[in-house]
């Protein structure tokens, strides 16, 4: 179950932290398009379509970071062009086309999503996480924050890593430089961080 938080929590253990190095997913050589032209959203759902027929799932086209390996903390950024990307993958998988109300929608989003992928040692380490961007020394809060209340066992329970859990994050364009290299972490409430190197220019 995924639970909402809007302010930081109080009382962190930070008790160590973990550096993940940023790696992307096909075709990376943008930078965030806050207001992606028609060609460009046009070009996107054609993608979207190639990479539907090359038999290519949309989980494959995100624009991950982090680990690459099982049992590591990883995410993804999901970005208007982003976005309709994988739902014109989605679609095209089922033999249809995203309409122009699912394009304005995709569009009319104000917000970049951050979806990141934790393991702990408790089933409820990630309740109250809570998440932050650094772009040259400032700080960027995000507008909404979910989190999994209760984690997932892992196919190594209970061994450890022995729960994986999701935090959600969005972070309003208005608040960010979208070509710049930055920082994100996500502060666990039960201890520690974990951080990632993103650089906002190698993405659509």
């Amino acid at each position: 179950m995924m639970r909402s938080a809007s302010k930081l929590p109080i009382g962190f253990c930070l008790a160590g932290s973990l550096l993940v190095v940023l790696w992307w997913g096909i075709d990376s050589s943008y930078a965030i398009e806050v207001q992606p032209t028609a060609d460009q959203i046009q070009a996107t759902v054609e993608r979207g379509k190639q990479a539907a027929a090359e038999g290519l799932s949309p989980e494959q086209l995100h624009s991950w970071f982090g680990a690459g390996e099982d049992l590591a903390p990883r995410g993804f950024i999901m970005t208007k062009l982003g976005s309709l990307l994988v739902m014109a993958n989605h679609l095209s998988l089922r033999a249809l086309s995203p309409t122009e109300q699912d394009i304005a929608q995709v569009m009319a989003n104000e917000n970049l999503l951050v979806n990141v992928q934790l393991y702990g040692d408790r089933v409820k380490f990630a309740a109250d996480s809570y998440v932050v961007l650094e772009q040259a020394g400032r700080t960027v809060k995000p507008a909404t924050v979910r989190f999994d209340a209760r984690g997932d066992r892992t196919a190594v329970w209970p061994q450890q890593p022995a729960y994986r859990a999701k935090v959600i994050a969005q972070f309003a364009y208005a608040e960010l430089d979208p070509r710049a290299r930055t920082m994100l972490t996500v502060f666990p409430s039960s201890r520690g961080q974990v951080s990632f190197e993103l650089d906002f220019a190698r993405i659509e």
